[in-house]
Protein backbone atom coordinates (compact mmCIF):
# COMPACT_ATOMS: atom_id res chain seq x y z
CA UNK A 1 0.00 0.00 0.00
CA UNK A 2 1.03 3.86 -0.81
CA UNK A 3 2.15 5.58 2.24
CA UNK A 4 0.63 8.08 4.52
CA UNK A 5 2.17 10.75 5.95
CA UNK A 6 0.92 12.81 8.61
CA UNK A 7 2.73 16.14 8.95
CA UNK A 8 3.09 16.82 12.08
CA UNK A 9 4.91 20.40 12.20
CA UNK A 10 4.42 22.43 15.11
CA UNK A 11 2.68 25.11 12.96
CA UNK A 12 0.88 22.98 10.79
CA UNK A 13 -0.73 21.14 14.28
CA UNK A 14 -1.53 25.22 15.47
CA UNK A 15 -3.06 25.91 12.44
CA UNK A 16 -5.22 23.14 12.57
CA UNK A 17 -6.60 23.61 16.22
CA UNK A 18 -7.52 27.34 15.14
CA UNK A 19 -9.41 25.92 11.87
CA UNK A 20 -11.22 23.04 13.72
CA UNK A 21 -12.84 25.76 16.47
CA UNK A 22 -16.31 26.29 15.11
CA UNK A 23 -15.70 30.30 15.82
CA UNK A 24 -13.49 30.66 13.18
CA UNK A 25 -15.22 33.25 10.74
CA UNK A 26 -15.08 32.86 7.12
CA UNK A 27 -11.88 34.95 6.20
CA UNK A 28 -9.91 33.36 8.83
CA UNK A 29 -10.81 30.29 7.78
CA UNK A 30 -9.90 30.82 4.30
CA UNK A 31 -6.79 32.09 5.56
CA UNK A 32 -6.52 29.21 7.75
CA UNK A 33 -6.66 26.39 4.33
CA UNK A 34 -4.67 28.78 2.25
CA UNK A 35 -1.69 28.58 4.97
CA UNK A 36 -2.02 24.49 5.47
CA UNK A 37 -1.57 24.43 1.65
CA UNK A 38 1.45 25.86 1.82
CA UNK A 39 2.98 24.14 4.46
CA UNK A 40 1.88 20.84 3.84
CA UNK A 41 2.42 21.46 0.07
CA UNK A 42 6.63 21.35 1.07
CA UNK A 43 5.96 17.79 2.50
CA UNK A 44 4.01 16.67 -0.87
CA UNK A 45 6.73 18.16 -3.18
CA UNK A 46 9.64 16.82 -1.08
CA UNK A 47 11.26 14.50 -3.57
CA UNK A 48 10.49 16.47 -6.85
CA UNK A 49 12.88 15.87 -9.38
CA UNK A 50 16.12 18.07 -10.06
CA UNK A 51 18.10 18.57 -12.82
CA UNK A 52 22.02 20.40 -12.20
CA UNK A 53 22.17 23.83 -14.38
CA UNK A 54 24.95 26.21 -14.37
CA UNK A 55 24.51 29.46 -13.45
CA UNK A 56 25.84 32.95 -12.55
CA UNK A 57 25.98 34.24 -8.82
CA UNK A 58 27.40 37.57 -8.09
CA UNK A 59 30.85 36.27 -7.38
CA UNK A 60 31.29 32.78 -9.34
CA UNK A 61 29.71 30.30 -11.66
CA UNK A 62 28.06 27.24 -10.05
CA UNK A 63 26.37 24.00 -10.64
CA UNK A 64 22.68 24.51 -9.02
CA UNK A 65 19.79 22.02 -8.92
CA UNK A 66 16.86 23.12 -10.62
CA UNK A 67 13.07 21.52 -10.93
CA UNK A 68 13.35 19.16 -13.72
CA UNK A 69 10.84 17.54 -15.93
CA UNK A 70 6.85 18.89 -17.09
CA UNK A 71 5.49 21.65 -15.00
CA UNK A 72 3.68 19.61 -12.36
CA UNK A 73 0.40 19.68 -12.05
CA UNK A 74 -2.56 20.78 -8.99
CA UNK A 75 -5.72 18.35 -9.31
CA UNK A 76 -8.02 20.85 -7.38
CA UNK A 77 -11.52 19.12 -6.35
CA UNK A 78 -13.84 21.51 -6.69
CA UNK A 79 -15.05 23.49 -4.82
CA UNK A 80 -13.42 22.94 -1.28
CA UNK A 81 -9.87 22.24 -3.22
CA UNK A 82 -9.71 25.74 -4.62
CA UNK A 83 -8.63 26.99 -0.99
CA UNK A 84 -5.64 24.79 -0.98
CA UNK A 85 -5.31 25.39 -4.33
CA UNK A 86 -4.43 29.50 -3.94
CA UNK A 87 -1.86 28.23 -1.26
CA UNK A 88 0.22 25.69 -3.38
CA UNK A 89 -0.06 27.86 -6.41
CA UNK A 90 2.08 30.58 -4.09
CA UNK A 91 4.36 27.76 -3.90
CA UNK A 92 4.44 26.74 -7.21
CA UNK A 93 3.80 29.30 -9.47
CA UNK A 94 3.94 27.98 -13.03
CA UNK A 95 1.75 24.55 -11.77
CA UNK A 96 -0.50 23.53 -13.94
CA UNK A 97 -3.72 22.80 -13.07
CA UNK A 98 -6.83 20.46 -13.41
CA UNK A 99 -10.02 21.00 -11.98
CA UNK A 100 -12.11 18.30 -11.20
CA UNK A 101 -15.67 19.30 -10.47
CA UNK A 102 -17.97 16.73 -8.12
CA UNK A 103 -20.26 16.68 -5.43
CA UNK A 104 -21.39 14.17 -2.73
CA UNK A 105 -25.11 12.88 -3.11
CA UNK A 106 -26.26 13.43 0.66
CA UNK A 107 -28.18 9.99 -0.31
CA UNK A 108 -26.34 7.55 -1.26
CA UNK A 109 -22.76 9.53 -0.22
CA UNK A 110 -21.59 8.65 -3.84
CA UNK A 111 -19.52 11.22 -5.85
CA UNK A 112 -21.43 12.88 -9.14
CA UNK A 113 -19.65 14.46 -11.92
CA UNK A 114 -20.32 17.48 -13.72
CA UNK A 115 -17.07 19.12 -15.06
CA UNK A 116 -13.29 17.98 -15.74
CA UNK A 117 -10.68 20.30 -17.43
CA UNK A 118 -6.90 18.91 -17.63
CA UNK A 119 -3.91 20.06 -19.03
CA UNK A 120 -2.35 18.07 -21.94
CA UNK A 121 0.39 15.68 -21.74
CA UNK A 122 -0.19 14.39 -18.40
CA UNK A 123 1.51 11.09 -19.01
CA UNK A 124 4.68 12.82 -18.19
CA UNK A 125 3.37 15.03 -15.48
CA UNK A 126 3.32 14.86 -11.56
CA UNK A 127 -0.22 14.93 -10.43
CA UNK A 128 -1.19 16.20 -6.84
CA UNK A 129 -5.16 16.18 -6.42
CA UNK A 130 -6.04 18.45 -3.49
CA UNK A 131 -8.97 18.49 -1.25
CA UNK A 132 -9.24 19.58 2.18
CA UNK A 133 -10.70 15.76 3.73
CA UNK A 134 -10.76 12.42 2.87
CA UNK A 135 -14.43 11.42 4.48
CA UNK A 136 -15.46 8.58 2.72
CA UNK A 137 -13.15 8.36 -0.29
CA UNK A 138 -15.27 8.51 -2.94
CA UNK A 139 -14.98 11.89 -4.30
CA UNK A 140 -10.98 11.21 -4.58
CA UNK A 141 -11.09 7.76 -5.96
CA UNK A 142 -13.66 9.12 -8.47
CA UNK A 143 -10.92 11.83 -9.35
CA UNK A 144 -7.97 9.85 -9.64
CA UNK A 145 -9.77 7.00 -12.05
CA UNK A 146 -10.88 10.55 -14.25
CA UNK A 147 -6.68 11.54 -14.58
CA UNK A 148 -5.64 7.97 -14.83
CA UNK A 149 -7.74 7.76 -18.12
CA UNK A 150 -6.77 11.21 -18.82
CA UNK A 151 -2.82 9.62 -19.07
CA UNK A 152 -1.69 10.48 -15.43
CA UNK A 153 0.44 8.20 -13.88
CA UNK A 154 2.42 9.42 -10.63
CA UNK A 155 -0.20 11.24 -8.48
CA UNK A 156 -0.39 11.43 -5.31
CA UNK A 157 -3.35 13.01 -2.80
CA UNK A 158 -2.89 16.22 -0.73
CA UNK A 159 -5.44 17.03 1.96
CA UNK A 160 -5.86 18.40 5.73
CA UNK A 161 -7.77 15.96 7.31
CA UNK A 162 -8.51 12.08 6.94
CA UNK A 163 -10.65 9.42 8.22
CA UNK A 164 -9.85 6.16 8.58
CA UNK A 165 -12.12 4.54 6.22
CA UNK A 166 -11.38 6.88 3.78
CA UNK A 167 -7.62 6.06 3.79
CA UNK A 168 -8.36 2.55 3.54
CA UNK A 169 -10.81 2.54 0.54
CA UNK A 170 -8.47 5.08 -1.04
CA UNK A 171 -5.09 2.57 -0.64
CA UNK A 172 -7.76 -0.25 -1.83
CA UNK A 173 -8.66 1.36 -5.06
CA UNK A 174 -5.34 2.90 -5.69
CA UNK A 175 -2.41 1.32 -3.68
CA UNK A 176 -0.17 3.66 -5.68
CA UNK A 177 -1.37 6.98 -4.83
CA UNK A 178 0.42 8.67 -1.57
CA UNK A 179 -1.23 10.32 0.76
CA UNK A 180 -0.24 13.60 2.76
CA UNK A 181 -2.40 14.48 5.32
CA UNK A 182 -2.15 16.72 9.07
CA UNK A 183 -4.39 14.53 10.66
CA UNK A 184 -5.69 10.98 10.96
CA UNK A 185 -9.07 11.64 12.90
CA UNK A 186 -11.05 9.11 14.87
CA UNK A 187 -14.27 7.95 12.08
CA UNK A 188 -16.69 8.92 10.15
CA UNK A 189 -20.20 9.63 11.49
CA UNK A 190 -23.40 8.62 9.74
CA UNK A 191 -23.69 11.38 7.59
CA UNK A 192 -20.12 10.35 6.44
CA UNK A 193 -18.81 13.40 7.96
CA UNK A 194 -15.14 12.99 9.57
CA UNK A 195 -15.73 12.96 13.57
CA UNK A 196 -14.33 15.77 15.18
CA UNK A 197 -13.61 16.83 11.81
CA UNK A 198 -14.12 20.79 11.66
CA UNK A 199 -17.74 20.13 9.29
CA UNK A 200 -18.21 21.26 6.10
CA UNK A 201 -15.16 22.60 4.84
CA UNK A 202 -16.52 24.21 1.71
CA UNK A 203 -19.22 25.58 3.66
CA UNK A 204 -16.96 27.01 6.10
CA UNK A 205 -14.53 28.24 3.13
CA UNK A 206 -17.08 30.09 1.36
CA UNK A 207 -19.31 30.89 3.99
CA UNK A 208 -22.44 28.66 2.57
CA UNK A 209 -24.85 25.80 3.59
Amino acid sequence: MAAVTVVQHSLVQHKLTLLRDRTCPTGNFRQLVKELALLLGYEVTRDLPLTTVTIETPLRPMESPKLDGKKLVFASILRAGEGLLAGLLELVPAARVCHIGLYRDHDTLRAVQYFFKAPEDMTSRQVIVVDPMLATGNSVIHAIDLLKRAGAKDIRFLCILAAPEGIARLQEAHPDVPIVTAAIDEKLNEQGYITPGLGDAGGRMFGTT
